[in-house]
This record gives C-alpha cells, sequence and structure tokens, in this order.
C-alpha cells in the first residue's frame, strides 16, 4: 500500500479534512487508521504502516515520540473492528453468525472509538501547543480533489465486502484479493507501483514483520502455558457460576477480557474464550453479534496494554520508545476507549442499529 501511492492519498484525504485542527497529525493518525481498517483489517500491520509512515512525519513536526507511539497504537486498535477486520470473521465462525452481521455491527463501534480518541488528543494537544498540520481549513474544492484521488483506495474495502456478500470469494480468500486490488490500483490507477518495488517490498514486509512475529510467538507461547494449565477456562467457569445477572456477568467478562487481551494474542484469545463465554450470555439474553462487538474491542484494547500488548510491541520495537514512556503516553487514551467499551457494553440497541436496520 506504501509504494502504490494508497497510504500516500488516504493520509492526503485525511489531511484535508481534520488537518487544520490543534494536533492535527494526531488526529490524522486516528483517521487514518479508521480509513485502512477497511484495507488492512489488522491492528499489527496498521499499527506498524503507521509507525513507518506518519509517526516520523509527527516527530518532524514536534510531537513527542512517546506520545506519538501511544497515538499509533491506540488508533490501530480501530482497524480490527471495521469490515473487514480479520477478528470479525474469526468471531462469526466460532459463534455461527452471519459475517456480514458482524460486518455491519462494527462500524459504529469503530466511529465512537475515533471520536473518543479524538477528543482527548484535542484535549492533549491544546495543553501541550501541537500545532495543526496545515494553517487553514481545506477548501471544499480541495477536499474534493484529495477525495477524488482516495476514491480507488477506498473502493477496496467496499469491493471485499461486496465479493464475500455475492459470495465471489470466502473471507479467507480476501485478504489475497486484497493485495490483488492493491497491486491493480498501484500499477495502473497511481501508476506508482513499479516491478522493481517488489523486491523492496519483500525486504521491508520480512524485516518489519520479523521482529514483531518474534514477539507474536512469545506472547503465544505464554498464552499456550496458560491454556495448558487451562487459567483461562478455570477462570471463566468461576465467573459463570459467580453471578447469573447479566449487567455484573459482563463487566466480570470484561475485566477478564481485558487481561487476556494482555498477555495473549487477539485471535488465540477469542478462540480459547468465545466457546467458554458465549452459552453463559445467550442464556441470560445477550444478542451473539453484541456480544461480539464487545469481545472483540475488549481485546484490542488489551492489545495496547502491558505488560503483552502486540500492538504496543510493534510500535515501540519499530519507534524504539521505552515501555515506560509508552504507558505514561497512553493512560489517557485507555481511559477513553474504556469507556467507549462500558456505553458499547450496557447500549445493545446502539450497536445492533445498523444490523437491525439492514
Amino acid at each position: 500500500m506504501n509504494y502504490a501511492g494508497i497510504s500516500r492519498s488516504l493520509l492526503a484525504f485525511a489531511d484535508s479534512l481534520i488537518g487544520h485542527k490543534t494536533g492535527g497529525l494526531a488526529h490524522v493518525n486516528v483517521a487514518l487508521s479508521t480509513l485502512m481498517g477497511g484495507i488492512s483489517g489488522s491492528a499489527n500491520a496498521d499499527a506498524a504502516m503507521q509507525s513507518k509512515i506518519l509517526a516520523p512525519e509527527m516527530t518532524k513536526r514536534g510531537y513527542d515520540l512517546p506520545f506519538t507511539a501511544a497515538v499509533t497504537a491506540a488508533s490501530s486498535s480501530i482497524s480490527p473492528v471495521i469490515p473487514p477486520g480479520i477478528n470479525l470473521i474469526i468471531y462469526a465462525l466460532l459463534a455461527n453468525v452471519s459475517v456480514h452481521q458482524m460486518f455491519i455491527a462494527g462500524y459504529v463501534p469503530a466511529f465512537m472509538m475515533a471520536l473518543s480518541l479524538m477528543v482527548t488528543i484535542a484535549f492533549i494537544a491544546k495543553r501541550r501547543n501541537y500545532k495543526p498540520s496545515r494553517s487553514e481549513p481545506a477548501s471544499g474544492k480541495e477536499r474534493f480533489r484529495y477525495f477524488a484521488q482516495a476514491i480507488p483506495a477506498l473502493f477496496i474495502p467496499f469491493g471485499i465486502i461486496l465479493g464475500m456478500r455475492f459470495g465471489l470469494f470466502t473471507p479467507t480468500e480476501a485478504g489475497a484479493i486484497a493485495v490483488l486490488l492493491c497491486s491493480i490500483i498501484g500499477f495502473f490507477i497511481y501508476r506508482e507501483l513499479k516491478p522493481y518495488h517488489f523486491k523492496y517490498i519483500l525486504k521491508e514486509t520480512v524485516q518489519g514483520t520479523g521482529s514483531v512475529m518474534f514477539i507474536i510467538i512469545g506472547a503465544m507461547v505464554f498464552g499456550y502455558y496458560m491454556t495448558l494449565e487451562q487459567i483461562p477456562q478455570s477462570v471463566a467457569s468461576a465467573l459463570i457460576e459467580l453471578t447469573d445477572n447479566k449487567l455484573v456477568l459482563l463487566l466480570l467478562i470484561n475485566v477478564l477480557l481485558l487481561v487476556v487481551g494482555m498477555f495473549i494474542e487477539g485471535g488465540a484469545a477469542m478462540i480459547i474464550l468465545t466457546p467458554l463465554l458465549l452459552p453463559a450470555v445467550l442464556n441470560l439474553g445477550v444478542n451473539p453479534v453484541h456480544f461480539g462487538i464487545i469481545v472483540i474491542v475488549n481485546i484490542m484494547i488489551g492489545g495496547v496494554t502491558p505488560p503483552f500488548g502486540s500492538m504496543m510491541f510493534t510500535v515501540c520495537s519499530i519507534l524504539k520508545v521505552k515501555m515506560v514512556d509508552f504507558v505514561r503516553e497512553v493512560l489517557p487514551l485507555l481511559f477513553a476507549l474504556l469507556t467507549v467499551l462500558m456505553i458499547l457494553t450496557y447500549s445493545e440497541s446502539l450497536v445492533m442499529f445498523l444490523p437491525n436496520l439492514l
């Protein structure tokens, strides 16, 4: 996406919309994660991409490096909630619910997460006097021009969703289709992608994912140990036996999922816990699609949180930020995301508004 010009076009479009605000590039960071979520669908991929593209520009404009890392990691938690997020597909398969409904249900929570981060960033940016990325708002004509340039990039998530909706390809094949669409757009529309770029793409992919994969391997080994000792299963069973009050059980499940998300990679955590927790919440009348959003948002927030949050490690390893500095800067952003999580947990109608409408 970087070599194809897709990231550049989305960045320019996001900057034209909100770059004039105080802390403009930090807002652009959140907006870009929201736009990129429909293409990558992966929090770690989004965190790595933004760490290489936008983070250097933020530090050049005077943003503190730990704050830049915190914003990048926190905003990457939005990506898997937006269709066609990988975790949406995994949960749909585990819970035997419609992939289409999970996709539609992700939009409102993702928008709320983005809005909460932007409000928090606005307060921090004003206090620290972070400058906008542009001196004045873009004109309507300029915004339309950048939007027109971004249309091919914005088509990718809609093309993937429509393709799966009409049975042209499976969710598993969607990743390969995304690569194909990016290549076509880069070669024939933006004309920035060249054949010789592929050796650099492969090299940077190996370098970028290599260190991250070692971190994920470590987290998975620890997760395997916890699974072997049946720690998540024991805790989940204890929670279910503790109460039959729906509101209390959802609160306890939130705590469990947040803690598990700190130690175990998101997909693995869902595979372990969803079959254990889903029957209990269904008996209490919780909608399975609503519960899926709760699970995914929880695990994504856990991925930003120490000690083993995968997005935290991804960003800190690429930007060379100390974990202590990262934690200090990410706390206000985590509070914002947790506030959204509580609203989503106890507002089923809010999550199910679009799925019921469509």
